[in-house]
C-alpha cells in the first residue's frame, strides 16, 4: 500500500469516528509496517492502533465500547481494517 492510500484509509476511519462517536480526542496509528508478511496483510487491510475519548463510552463496560467503535466502522471491518487495537475511554478516565 503507497503513503497516499495510507493516509486516505486513516482519513475513512477519523471519518466514521468522529460521526458516530464524537470524541474529544482521537489518535490513530498504522502498524501496518510491523506486519509486513503476515498472511491478514496480504488482503490489504491495514493495523492500527486506536485511543479514542467519547462520552459514548461512559456507563460501557470494555467490550461494550469495542462493540461501538466496530459499529461505527461498519464496512471498514474486514476490508480496509484488518487488526485493531482499541484503547477507548471516557473523558474522565483520561485524568486520573
Amino acid at each position: 500500500m503507497n503513503l497516499h492510500s495510507a493516509h486516505n484509509r486513516i482519513v475513512m476511519i477519523e471519518n466514521r469516528l468522529e460521526g458516530f462517536l464524537h470524541p474529544t480526542e482521537l489518535s490513530i496509528t498504522d502498524e501496518s509496517h510491523q506486519h509486513v508478511g503476515h498472511p491478514g496483510a496480504r488482503s490489504g487491510g491495514g493495523h492500527y492502533s486506536l485511543r479514542i475519548v467519547s462520552d459514548q463510552f461512559c456507563g460501557q463496560g470494555r467490550l461494550a465500547r469495542h462493540r461501538l467503535v466496530y459499529d461505527a466502522l461498519g464496512s471498514l471491518i474486514g476490508r480496509e481494517i484488518h487488526a485493531l487495537r482499541i484503547d477507548a475511554l471516557t473523558p474522565e478516565e483520561t485524568t486520573r
